[in-house]
């Protein structure tokens, strides 16, 4: 059963029936004037524990038993004091780490996470979801942790948490449930039935839904052919949220979820298909983000767009040398069907500046394994037409501990990669040595670049999935960035 999360409104009452406690702070605040918020055997031994215990680079993590019985174990997790300017003040991903790594045990457990500037519990809160995620098919009769979180100031004052906190979080853990789960449970259909499930519990939210050779008949030949010889058909399932008062901005979400990616005809090479049930993983992003953002009343309009598909191999799959008009009117001569994430993402982008208006538009997408080699497991790649829309959304990041960097947004450089002697373009780079990222990112903005549109691509391809697990990337980074959008 997975971890459940909730918040504890005093020390005592975590303490209540907690059989683990897990204080989570930095060296300095641990070595400095520490408040004495726990029971005097239990205050002292975290003392001895931070004398003893030193961060490294990315944190650690010790424990005694304290022959109490509430708490029996007390675990200690320690971030370093500084990090480089390319991290996040908050260290969000030591805090995962040291979360994950300590062992909370099958039974009610508390987190107090101790904060030397307040402005670190979104990036902290958010962190520590990650390292619990939900998805688990484990046999066993275990009922799962019960883990209750406290957040201090370093005056030992608990430090109030605010809703879009708190939903950030679980939709974080959600989005990663997502990315975990296998490819034939959660198919096109049921990713869409989930997201219904969803966005109709929030007020003020309209759902489209366009599925199977429907999409033809509105343009999008793009997710219409990735899909189409998949068990599921593909779909573009499309909320609008309104807000209450006029105002804000026309803001898009649009998110690739292949649900499972074989490679089509282009077939992906032994041992590279293990982790592609995480190709959705962009998709699961701005689901969660619309949701925090729709469910806390954003001031601006709001439109989500999942372009859905299982890219599968059969005798109805597009082919290498077919020729698609996608929904810019642009057509595309298909070199790669494993270059099919920028097929959905350019129908995506184009409907939603054209049919629907947006004047921001966001795109998040695992998009290519060049990101991984480009930006790391740790920091998305971002591609954007505007400057400040890039600033924005880089200090968003660095708030909010989803880490982006930039890459280079020059079309004239880019554009000549997919040169065809017969369409406008094809939908793989000539060069693969070509800054092969940004040349994704290029393919997809083509599609909307004569449209007033601001952009922003994201691809999430190493943050979304670095390891073993999903972790929910994106869903902190888009909210907070749209939350700074004047």
């Amino acid at each position: 059963m997975p971890t459940t999360l909730s918040f504890a409104p005093t020390i005592p009452a975590l303490l209540h029936g907690s059989r683990a406690v897990l204080v989570v702070a930095t060296a300095s605040v641990l070595t400095g004037e520490l408040p004495a918020f726990l029971p005097a055997p239990a205050q002292a031994l975290l003392a001895e524990l931070a004398r003893d215990t030193k961060p490294g680079e990315l944190g650690a993590v010790s424990g005694t038993l304290t022959g109490l019985p509430e708490p029996r174990r007390l675990l200690l997790g320690v971030l370093p004091d500084h990090g480089s300017r390319y991290n996040s003040p908050s260290r969000a991903e030591s805090v995962r780490r040291v979360v994950a790594a300590a062992d909370l045990g099958s039974s009610k457990a508390g987190i107090i996470v101790i904060l030397p500037d307040p402005a670190h519990l979104l990036a902290t809160i958010n962190a520590v979801g990650r390292a619990l995620p939900l998805y688990s098919s484990k046999s066993g009769a275990s009922s799962g942790t019960e883990v209750q979180i406290l957040a201090l100031d370093t005056a030992g004052q608990p430090i109030p948490i605010p809703p879009e906190v708190e939903s950030t979080m679980h939709a974080t853990r959600i989005a990663a449930l997502h990315v975990d789960t296998p490819p034939t449970e959660l198919n096109p259909e049921e990713f869409a039935a989930r997201a219904r499930e969803l966005l109709t519990a929030i007020p003020r939210v309209e759902l489209r839904e366009i599925v199977g050779d429907a999409l033809l008949q509105e343009g999008l030949a793009g997710i219409h052919a990735v899909g189409r010889c998949a068990v599921k058909p593909p779909r573009l399932l499309i909320a609008q949220y309104t807000p209450a008062a006029a105002g804000g901005r026309s803001i898009a979400l649009v998110g690739k979820g292949i649900t499972y990616d074989t490679g089509g005809l282009s077939l992906k090479i032994s041992g590279a298909m293990n982790t592609m049930k995480g190709d959705l993983g962009g998709a699961a992003a701005v689901l969660g983000a619309f949701c925090v953002l729709a469910a806390n009343h954003c001031k601006h309009k709001l439109s989500l767009l999942l372009c859905i598909a299982e890219n599968s191999v059969g005798p109805g799959a597009y082919k290498p040398d077919d020729i698609l008009r996608l929904h810019s009117g642009k057509t595309v001569e298909i070199n790669n069907t494993d270059a099919e994430g920028r097929l959905l993402l350019a129908d995506g982008v184009s409907y939603a500046a054209r049919a629907l208006g947006a004047e921001v538009v966001f795109d998040a997408a695992t998009l290519t394994g060049a990101q991984m080699i480009s930006t790391g497991l740790l920091h998305a790649a971002i591609v954007s037409n505007d400057e400040l829309l890039e600033q924005t959304i880089i200090a968003a990041g660095k708030h909010c501990g989803d880490l982006v960097h930039p890459l280079p947004f020059a079309p004239e450089f880019y554009k000549q990669e997919f040169e065809s002697n017969i369409a406008d373009m094809v939908n793989s780079v000539k060069n693969r040595m070509n800054a092969q990222s940004a040349c994704a990112a290029q393919f997809v903005y083509w599609h909307m670049d004569d449209t007033k549109a601001l952009w922003c691509h994201i691809d999430l391809a190493g943050p979304s999935f670095p390891k073993n697990r999903g972790t929910g990337f994106g869903v902190a980074l888009l909210s907070e960035t749209i939350r700074r959008i004047p």
